[in-house]
C-alpha cells in the first residue's frame, strides 16, 4: 500500500453488487491492498466506496478492475451522472427482484398445499420437483452465488445459511424421489422436503424485496438538493448582450442576470438592482432578505418579484449549496454500517451449524451400528433443514412492519429499523425553531388602531397588496375581507416600505424610519403597544396618513398549539431539548421562554446545527434532530434519529428517518414509546427464534436417543421450523393492538 508523500486524490464511488455487510468487507479490503492506493472505506448503509490513491500509480478503472474481480462493481462516471445512473440501477434491481418474489410465492403455493394435505396423491413428489426447482435453482441462484462468494473469502452470513438449508433439502429431496427404494430397503419411508426449499426461497426473498424498497431515499433526496440549482443561466457578455448558459460552463467572475421568481444559480455579489430573496432553505427563516448592491447571494436561493445582475463569487462544488450536499453525504457516510443481528450471528450461526451437522454425522457412523450410515445422514440433513433461517429472518422485519403500519396509523412515518431502535435510547432532542416549533410563516399577531377606528383599513389593504414587501402578504391575508380601492401614484421604497395617494392625502405603510423621514408622529398609545410587542420579540409595521400614524401592526411566526405540551411532555421524560435557529437572540430568547426550553442557540447556520449535533454525541448523548427545512438536512443526517416535519421541505423528509405528517411535535414522545414497544417485540422474537434452534438442534442432531430412543424426523423438524416462524409472526401481530402509554 503506497504512503502519503505525494499528491494523492480522493474520490467517492457507488459500489453495486453488495448484498450485505461482509460484502462491504470483501471489496474494502481488495481496494486497500491495490498499488496506490493510500487508504479505502467502504460504507454498506450508504453503498460507497471512498478512496485515496496516488494519481500516478494508480486510476479509477484501475480499482474498478479490482472490484469487479471478487464479484462487484463501481459507477465511475461524473458526479452529476452518478444520481441518474444509480437511481435507473436500482429501479431496475427492484423490478427484477419484486418479479422473482412473485414468481417464488406463486410457484411456492402448490408445492406446500401438495406437501401438508395431499402428500400420498399421484405423481405428488414429480409435481412438487417441478413447482420447486425454478424457485431454488432460477429464482433463488443469488443466495448460492453469494454464498460462494462468501465461501471464497471464509466468511458466512445469511444468504450462506439459506443456500445451505435449502441445497440440503432440495438434494435430498430429489434423492429420496429418485432413488426411495434405498430408503424402503432399510425399513425407512424416503420423505421429500421441496416445500421447506421452496418456502425459505420466498419467504427471504420477500425480506430483500423490502429492504430494496427501502434503499432509494438517499440518493433521490440528494438529487433533489442538486435540482435546486437551475441548469441554465443568464450570462451578460462584454458586450452587453445576454446569451444563455448551461450551468457548469459558468465561471468566477461572470455577469449573471437573474429575473423574478429564479433561482439563483452560483454563489456570488449583487452589482445592480435590487430584490427581495428567499434564503428559507439556508436559515430557515420564512421571510425574504432584501438584497442590493455589493450584498452576498447564494446558489439555491429564490429571487422574489424584483430583477437583479450578481458577479459570480463561488461556482460548482465552491456553492454553498454544493457544500450543504457534500456535508449531507458525508454524515451519512460516516455512520458505521448497520449490520442486523441475524447477519451477525449467522457469521457464528452458520459454520457452527455446519459442525454440529457433521459431528452428528461422525458419531452417529461411530456409535450408530447397522443403520450407521442412514441415521447419520439423516440426523445431518435434520440438523441443516431445522436449522433454517425462516424465525430468524422474520424475527426483525415482522415486527418492524407491524410498528411502522402502527406509526403511520397514528401519523408517523418511519423508514427503518435503525431509527425505530435508537429512538427508545434519545436523552437529547434538538429542535429547529422554524415550522418546527413555530408555524413556519409570518402571520399578522395583532393590530392596534388609534382611538380604535379602523375605517381607513380599506387603503392599509390596498397598499399592501400592490406591495412586493414578504410582510405585506401576512396583512393582506389578515385582512382578506376588507374591499380594496383604487390608488395613484403608488411607490415602493426599498428597505423601508410603500407609499400611495387617496383623495388627495398620502399614505405610508412600512417601518418607523420610513415615518421619521416624512415627519410623521406617533401618538402615545400606538407607541407603548408597540413596544409591549417588540419586547415579545414581534416584528412591528406602521400605517399612517401624511400626519400621523393610524395604526401598529404586529407581525410573527406564531408557536404551534401543541408546542408547549409536547417539549413539557419530552422534558418530564428525562429528555434534554435544544432549540437552534437562525434567526435573532431575542426572537430565540422570546420562544424559549414561551415553550420552556431551557437551552436554545440563535443565529446559527446550517454547517454549526450539525457540529452541534456531533457535539452532544461526543458527550455521549443518543442524539434526534428535528426540522423541516433544507437547512437542517446536514443535522438531521449528522443525528441518531432524524425527524422532519410533514409541512416542511421534501428534503428534509427524504434525509430523516422518521416523518411527523401533521408536524405536530406531540408525536415525538409517542415515536419514542413505540419504538420501546417495537424493540421488546424485536428482542422477544429473536428469543424465541434461538431457543428454538438452541433446543431444536441437538434433538435433531441425536441428543435424546442414547436417553430414550427419540430420533427427529426431518418431517417433524420442517413442520417444528414452520411453527417457529408462525410463533415470531403472531408475537408482532400482538403489537399492532398494543397502546402506546
Amino acid at each position: 500500500m503506497a504512503t502519503t508523500n505525494q499528491n494523492t486524490v480522493t474520490q467517492t464511488f457507488p459500489v453495486l453488487g453488495m448484498t450485505c455487510a461482509s460484502c462491504a468487507s470483501s471489496a474494502e479490503s481488495i481496494v486497500t491492498h491495490q498499488e496506490g492506493v493510500v487508504s479505502a472505506s467502504v460504507n454498506y448503509a450508504t453503498g460507497n466506496l471512498i478512496v485515496e490513491f496516488l494519481s500516478n500509480v494508480t486510476n479509477a478503472e484501475k480499482i474498478r478492475k479490482a472490484v469487479q474481480g471478487v464479484g462487484y462493481d463501481l459507477l465511475i462516471e461524473d458526479e452529476s451522472k452518478q444520481q441518474e445512473s444509480l437511481e435507473v440501477i436500482h429501479e431496475k434491481k427492484f423490478k427484477q427482484l419484486k418479479n422473482k418474489t412473485l414468481w417464488a410465492v406463486i410457484l411456492s403455493l402448490p408445492v406446500v398445499i401438495i406437501g401438508m394435505f395431499f402428500m400420498d396423491m399421484p405423481y405428488g413428489n414429480e409435481i412438487m420437483w417441478a413447482f420447486s426447482t425454478p424457485v431454488v435453482l432460477w429464482l433463488g441462484r443469488d443466495f448460492f452465488i453469494n454464498a460462494w462468494k462468501q465461501a471464497k473469502h471464509r466468511k458466512a452470513n445469511m444468504d450462506t445459511l439459506v443456500a445451505l438449508s435449502t441445497g440440503i433439502a432440495y438434494i435430498f429431496s430429489v434423492f429420496n424421489m429418485l432413488f426411495a427404494g434405498f430408503w424402503h430397503q432399510r425399513g425407512l419411508h424416503a420423505h421429500v422436503y421441496f416445500e421447506a426449499a421452496a418456502v425459505i426461497i420466498a419467504f427471504i426473498l420477500l425480506g430483500k424485496l423490502l429492504e430494496e424498497k427501502a434503499k432509494g431515499n438517499t440518493s433521490s433526496a440528494i438529487k433533489k438538493l442538486m435540482g435546486l440549482q437551475p441548469k441554465t443561466v443568464i450570462v451578460i457578455q462584454a458586450d452587453n448582450t445576454e446569451k444563455q448558459t448551461a450551468i457548469e460552463n459558468v465561471k468566477v467572475d461572470d455577469v449573471i442576470l437573474v429575473k423574478p421568481g429564479e433561482k439563483i444559480a452560483v454563489d456570488g455579489m449583487v452589482i445592480s438592482g435590487s430584490s427581495y430573496v428567499d434564503e428559507s432553505m439556508l436559515s430557515g427563516e420564512p421571510v425574504p432578505i432584501l438584497k442590493k448592491e455589493n450584498e452576498k447571494v447564494f446558489a439555491g436561493t429564490i429571487n422574489q418579484k424584483g430583477g437583479f445582475q450578481f458577479k459570480a463569487v463561488k461556482v460548482g462544488k465552491e456553492t454553498m449549496l454544493a457544500q450543504i450536499i457534500k456535508m449531507v453525504q458525508d454524515a451519512q457516510g460516516s455512520k458505521a454500517p448497520v449490520q442486523k443481528l441475524v447477519d451477525k450471528v449467522a457469521g457464528i450461526f452458520v459454520p457452527v451449524v455446519m459442525g454440529i451437522a457433521l459431528l452428528s454425522f461422525i458419531v452417529w457412523m461411530i456409535f450408530g451400528g447397522d443403520n450407521a450410515i442412514v441415521q447419520g445422514l439423516l440426523a445431518a440433513v435434520t440438523v441443516l433443514v431445522i436449522a433454517c433461517p425462516c424465525a430468524l429472518g422474520l424475527a426483525t422485519p415482522t415486527a418492524i412492519m407491524v410498528g411502522v403500519g402502527k406509526g403511520a396509523e397514528q401519523g408517523t412515518l418511519i423508514k427503518d429499523a435503525e431509527s425505530l431502535e435508537l429512538a427508545k435510547k434519545v436523552n437529547a432532542i434538538i429542535l429547529d425553531k422554524t415550522g418546527t416549533i413555530t408555524e413556519g410563516r409570518p402571520q399578522v399577531t395583532g393590530i392596534q388602531w388609534l382611538n380604535n377606528d379602523d375605517s381607513k383599513k380599506y387603503i392599509l389593504f390596498s397598499i399592501e397588496k400592490q406591495s412586493e414587501h414578504p410582510l405585506a402578504e401576512a396583512v393582506v391575508k389578515y385582512l382578506d375581507k376588507v374591499n380594496s380601492t383604487s390608488l395613484t401614484n403608488f411607490d415602493s421604497i426599498t428597505g423601508k416600505g410603500a407609499k400611495a395617494d387617496q383623495n388627495n392625502e398620502t399614505y405610508f405603510v412600512g417601518n418607523k424610519k420610513l415615518l421619521f423621514e416624512n415627519n410623521i408622529s406617533i401618538p402615545e398609545e400606538l407607541q407603548q403597544q408597540a413596544n409591549e410587542w417588540s419586547k415579545l420579540s414581534k416584528t412591528v409595521i406602521w400605517f399612517s396618513d401624511s400626519k400621523q400614524a393610524l395604526s401598529v401592526i404586529a407581525i410573527s411566526d406564531k408557536i404551534k398549539k401543541t408546542s408547549a405540551q409536547a417539549i413539557k411532555e419530552m422534558q418530564d421524560m428525562g429528555i434534554d431539548l435544544y432549540m437552534l435557529t437562525g434567526d435573532n437572540e431575542a426572537t430565540a430568547r422570546a420562544i424559549a421562554e414561551q415553550t420552556g426550553i431551557k437551552h436554545y442557540k440563535a443565529e446559527v447556520l446550517p454547517q454549526h446545527k450539525a457540529d452541534f449535533v456531533k457535539e452532544l454525541q461526543e458527550e455521549g448523548k443518543t442524539v434526534a434532530m428535528v426540522g423541516d427545512g433544507i437547512n437542517d438536512s446536514t443535522a438531521l443526517a449528522t443525528a441518531d434519529v432524524s425527524i422532519a416535519m410533514g409541512k416542511g421541505s421534501d428534503i428534509a423528509m427524504d434525509v430523516a428517518k422518521m416523518t411527523i405528517i401533521s408536524s405536530d411535535l406531540t408525536k415525538i414522545p409517542q415515536a419514542v414509546k413505540l419504538s420501546k414497544q417495537t424493540v421488546a417485540t424485536i428482542k422477544q422474537n429473536l428469543f424465541w427464534a434461538f431457543i428454538y434452534n438452541l433446543i431444536g438442534i441437538p434433538i435433531a442432531a441425536g441428543i435424546l436417543y442414547p436417553i430414550n430412543g427419540f430420533l427427529l424426523n426431518p418431517m417433524i423438524a420442517g413442520a417444528a421450523m414452520a411453527m417457529s416462524s408462525v410463533s415470531v409472526v403472531s408475537n408482532s401481530l400482538r403489537l399492532k393492538w398494543k397502546k402506546v402509554i
